[in-house]
């Protein structure tokens, strides 16, 4: 109703799951990393809970896209069934033959045919339960007993349950202490901060073409109040929000706009509804809130950014961001504004600029951007070209410095240079100038667009997995080594990234945040880079 209004094509805040709109919290990347490990450990379960609207099934969606070719997946949506029913629900998912009328036994045994059967050629098998919540106590030991098939040296089937925090009540009673031994990986997926909802807000806004500025700042505290950072709460009330806007003849949603769309969504319940979503420590701060403390709970600060862990002993490497920012002089100023484009310089000459800036921290020179784009300019120079959208704790993870897509207050778009990180400051530079802000300056209108640049190894395509050998596996046990502080010894047959290799790898991917996949991909390039302190440009120093 209110596209054609705003000038947009499709609505920014449908509750529809649209990939399109995908917005991954770190959080939610925590919870993924979560589930991804579990995975591929041997066997039992793994558990995922959260609140209603919490994000569980953009989290699944997002394992299921990363689930490998040969594995075989059973997804159960209404686990309201009995244990017959769960089982002939599972061999229906699974395409395994069945009599008529079969008992337990006899589905039990067609699911362990079929397992062994998937075993023998190399397939892994995993069942997914959504609303875990809802499964009876005599469903779930069925489950279990489930996991009791498995050859000499691993079990058949792996098992996600999600559910909501009862799921954890649940399991923690004496009838289900076996199952609760066997889990192996589990996590509680909470809300959105209040910067993540902004930024959530912000992401969803870009990707529709609406500018940011749609939402006034004292409106997304207002839809943090009422959301308590639920997704698919906050989905609702903007939706609701924007649709009052426009009846109204509005082109920005206020206070005022925001306070009526959440009575409506949650009528004269809203107070006591709301809360039910929000942590322990907010229904204290509104408690604090009534009592006129406000201003201290809505300029609550955001959290420093802790920075990825780095190895001991690392061997220091100066980084040419700080040779470059000696000299600046006053032109460095803690900034308390959202991020501007200097006044005097086209905004549209911004991406030039900041590629060839970034291009320089890199000590390329002589780019003309009438001629290649930088990317192509970084690879025929010996790098790589990383374009990705993500939040900025996972940004400061590859610890690189990137080119950072903005938008001002007025709509415009525009381009800067993160160059270094320290103690959740970061250092920016746009046109000739450079700022430092704070990451909630930056939240206020970054898009989550970056480009990075990164150095791979000799002989490298687009990834290294399980099985390859060659001279980019040669160049993956030296790295491993260095990580580990042993000494290398080249062999004369090239090396074979085999199970030892996958397992070193995933801890450290792990260790470090990074999805645990045992998959050196580009992200797990650059860790390692930095892990064994490769000459390259550093948001930090090593070691800091």
């Amino acid at each position: 109703m209110y596209q054609k209004f705003f000038g947009i094509h499709k609505k920014p805040f449908s509750i529809a799951p649209d990939p399109t709109f995908l917005y991954m919290s770190d959080g939610h990347r925590e919870a993924l990393a979560h589930l991804r490990y579990g995975l591929e450990n041997d066997g039992g379960f793994v558990l995922l809970t959260g609140e209603v609207g919490a994000g569980k099934t953009t989290v699944c969606r997002c394992l299921l896209e990363q689930i490998p070719e040969d594995t075989n997946v059973a997804f159960i949506l209404n686990p309201k069934l009995s244990p017959i029913e769960l089982l002939a629900t599972i061999c229906d998912e699974l395409a395994i033959a069945t009599p008529d009328f079969a008992r337990i036994k006899e589905l039990i045994d067609a699911i362990n045919g079929y397992l062994l059967a998937a075993h023998s050629e190399g397939r892994h098998t995993v069942l997914i339960i959504d609303e875990a919540q809802n499964l009876s106590v005599e469903v779930l030991e069925q489950i279990r007993l489930l996991t009791n098939l498995e050859t000499s040296e691993q079990k058949l089937l792996q098992i996600i349950m999600l559910g909501q925090p009862e799921l954890q009540e649940k399991l923690a009673g004496n009838e289900l202490k076996q199952l609760a031994q066997r889990i192996s990986a589990r996590f509680h997926l909470g809300p959105l901060s209040a910067r993540e909802t902004t930024a959530y807000v912000h992401h969803r806004l870009a990707i529709a073409g609406m500018a940011p500025q749609i939402f006034s700042q004292g409106s997304l505290k207002k839809l943090y109040y009422f959301s308590g950072g639920i997704p698919r709460l906050i989905n609702i009330i903007c939706d609701r929000a924007l649709l009052g806007a426009y009846a109204k003849g509005l082109h920005t949603v206020s206070n005022a706009v925001m306070a009526v769309a959440g009575g409506e969504v949650f009528g004269g319940k809203l107070r006591r509804e709301s809360l039910r979503y929000i942590s322990p420590w907010l229904v204290a701060g509104v408690t604090i809130l009534v009592c006129g403390i406000v201003v201290a709970l809505l300029n609550w600060s955001s959290p420093v950014v802790k920075p990825a862990g780095t190895v001991k002993k690392m061997p220091a490497v100066s980084s040419p961001v700080s040779t470059m920012e000696k000299g600046a002089g006053n032109a460095a100023a803690t900034s308390k504004m959202p991020v501007k484009w200097p006044a005097g310089v086209e905004a549209a000459k911004s991406d030039n600029l900041a590629m060839q800036t970034l291009l320089g921290i890199w000590g390329l020179e002589g780019f003309a951007s009438d001629k290649e784009w930088g990317c192509q300019y970084a690879e025929n120079n010996g790098l790589r070209c990383l374009v990705g959208q993500s939040g900025l704790a996972a940004l400061l993870r590859l610890n690189r410095p990137a080119i950072l897509k903005m938008r001002n207050k007025d709509g415009q778009n525009f381009s800067v240079v993160l160059v270094a990180e320290s103690g959740g400051r970061l250092k920016l530079r746009h046109g000739d100038k450079v700022i430092n802000v704070v990451s909630a300056d930056l939240a206020t209108h970054w898009s989550g667009s970056y480009v990075l640049f990164w150095r791979p190894p000799i002989a490298y395509s687009e990834s290294i997995r399980p099985g390859h050998k060659g001279r980019d596996v040669d160049w993956l046990a030296e790295q491993l080594a260095l990580v580990a502080g042993e000494e290398y010894n080249a062999r004369s047959e090239p090396a074979t990234f085999n199970d030892s290799m996958v397992r070193k790898i995933k801890k450290i991917q792990f260790d470090h945040d990074f999805i645990p996949d045992g998959i050196v991909g580009k992200e797990t390039i650059i860790l390692l880079n930095t892990l064994t302190g490769a000459k390259v440009p550093y948001l930090r120093k090593i070691g800091a």
